[in-house]
């Protein structure tokens, strides 16, 4: 049960590029979400998956030694979620929003890899995501204004 949670069911354990994959599952859960209810319950679902996470990183960590695995993706699961809350909810936004959180996830800048390299246990697994997200879903707004100043939203 904990490394299919901690896998987003089993998408973290993708032989390549586990990040991305997990990234792309929860985007197409949080579009769903976003869809079908409102970008409150997505920003409540993100709050209790990141508050779990932590704990059940932790617990994991301790049982096995091992620090921020590959195929934990549970962590890009609130990175994005967070994003698509903070940019909104266009099919734009929310490309927008995981291309850029991707970009800020691999890339690492700033706070983004201080907090990935200094911060131990599960609250350093999920917050490089979760500030990565934060970013994210700014920047992602920030283009779709540009976009809808010059019309080209509609694309």
């Amino acid at each position: 049960m904990q490394k299919l949670f901690l896998t987003f069911f089993g998408a973290g354990l993708s032989p390549k590029a586990p990040g991305t994959v997990g990234s792309v599952a929860a985007a197409i859960v949080g579009y769903f979400i976003l869809k079908l209810f409102s970008a409150t319950t997505l920003f409540l679902a993100t709050i209790l998956i990141s508050l779990i996470a932590i704990s059940v990183i932790n617990a994991y960590e301790k049982q096995s030694g091992e620090h921020d695995n590959g195929w934990i993706v549970i962590d890009e699961v609130a990175g994005v979620w967070l994003a698509f809350v903070i940019s909104g909810a266009t099919e734009i936004q929310m490309l927008l929003s995981l291309v850029f959180f991707r970009i800020f996830d691999i890339l690492k800048p700033s706070i983004i890899g201080r907090i990935d390299r200094d911060v131990k246990g599960g609250l350093g697994v999920m917050g490089d995501d979760i500030v990565a997200g934060f970013v994210a879903g700014i920047a992602s707004s920030m283009v779709y204004g540009i976009l809808l100043k010059f019309n080209l939203a509609s694309f």
